[in-house]
């Protein structure tokens, strides 16, 4: 009978045998110390658990009522020992875990720059950072590589151990970037942007997708990410480029509408302002930007003439924007064109390129002198010197 029940269960472990553990086995070097700061911190936590699971078996196994033989002591109240352990122990898994936390806070801080490449590779200053451009919309992903003028839709290559730089954003509701052989996930939202620095380390096609439910066609919302060698890449590039796709103002306008499991495209040119008028909700013709709004705001707005700086509007991705009974739709026209709007400034944590320990505070230990020697003051002195005594005062 005990045999049977065990072939019961092997249905189950052939399902389990087919699960990827993509995010214990990842590819990246951030997703790795990512998957080491899980383990550390559950296995810290089961020092924990382990020994009370166990306790709490053999309690009431060996002071069950059938077992005479235990000691019955219904005064015991208080032991200095087990009090000792059932505190300290825990103080310290908290401390442990505490100064895991606040370590990988700072390390894998998705907007700093990588100081490595892998564990034994620290990064160099040739090593220049792979710009992508991310873009969720509704629903696919839009990537776009503006060191070599091409994009890609539900497809994203990288070399290998080249630090990668995305800068995310969406066009309508919040999404969530995700590859988890790469890196942790990251939102993607309209009208702002997040960062996320990450690097490959191994060849192979891995699964990206949005973590973050977005609407209908939300399950279909995935993409290939190709991990591949320099020369490979190189060759994207190059397949990239041969593609007679281009994508412009107007392109992009018929791309964001909403669609569903949209095949791999590719983009031979791209407009080089077109991620800068996405991120700033401005990529309808004459459509008035969010920095040059923000701007115009700080000093002071347009005043009562700005009430009339509209436009109607003549696009609407969901043809349902607007109210059918009450005046047409319309939009704030720009003043400024899309050449005229600065980028917003790169606001990254750089990591250290010299990676020796740091030592004390850095700085340089004062010469010692005596307290109230004439001939050498103190540095207490000296700092006291420039202040004006009462009599002065």
């Amino acid at each position: 009978m005990r045999a049977l029940k065990l072939l019961a269960l092997l249905p189950f472990a052939a399902l389990l045998g087919g699960c990827d553990f993509v995010v214990l086995a990842p590819a990246g070097d951030i997703a790795a110390q990512q998957r080491d700061l899980v383990v550390i911190s559950t296995v810290l936590m089961l020092i924990i658990v382990l020994p009370v699971m166990a306790l709490t078996v053999l309690f009431a196994w060996r002071y069950r009522q059938s077992n005479t033989e235990a000691a019955y002591e219904p005064e015991w109240d208080h032991s200095t020992q087990l009090e000792l352990v059932i505190w300290s122990a825990p103080l310290l898994i908290i401390i442990c875990l505490g100064a895991l936390t606040w370590m990988g806070t700072h390390l894998l801080d998705p907007y700093r720059s990588l100081g490595r490449i892998a564990a034994d590779k620290p990064i160099e200053r040739k090593d220049s950072a792979l710009d992508v451009q991310v873009i969720a919309l509704d629903w696919k992903w839009l990537f776009i590589y503006p060191q070599y003028g091409v994009a890609a839709v539900n497809e994203l290559a990288a070399p290998i151990d080249r630090p990668i730089r995305f800068r995310i954003t969406a066009s309508s509701v919040m999404n969530s970037f995700y590859i988890p052989a790469l890196a942790g996930q990251i939102y993607a939202m309209p009208g702002m942007e997040t960062k996320l620095h990450a690097v490959s380390n191994k060849e192979g096609t891995f699964r990206g997708f949005s973590a973050n439910y977005s609407g209908a066609g939300f399950s279909g919302m995935h993409f290939d990410f190709k991990s591949l060698s320099a020369s490979e890449f190189d060759k994207w590039v190059a397949a990239a480029k041969a593609s007679k796709d281009m994508l412009g103002r107007s392109d992009y306008l018929q791309l964001e509408r909403p669609s569903e499991n949209v095949p791999v495209r590719l983009y031979g040119t791209v407009d080089r302002d077109l991620y800068k008028a996405i991120l700033n909700m401005c990529v309808e013709p004459g459509k008035m930007c969010m920095s040059e709004m923000m701007a115009i705001d700080a000093k002071g707005g347009l005043g009562r003439e700005g009430v009339n700086n509209t436009l109607p509007l003549t696009y609407d991705k969901y043809a349902r924007r607007g109210a059918p009974l009450g005046s047409e739709p319309t939009f704030v026209a720009g003043i400024c064109s899309i050449d005229e709007l600065k980028d917003t400034p790169l606001r990254e944590v750089t990591a250290p390129l010299d990676l020796t320990p740091l030592r004390g505070v850095g700085l340089r230990r004062p010469p010692f002198s005596p307290a109230f020697s004439p001939a050498h003051p103190s540095s207490t002195s000296l700092l006291l010197s420039g202040q004006r005594s009462k009599s002065e005062s």
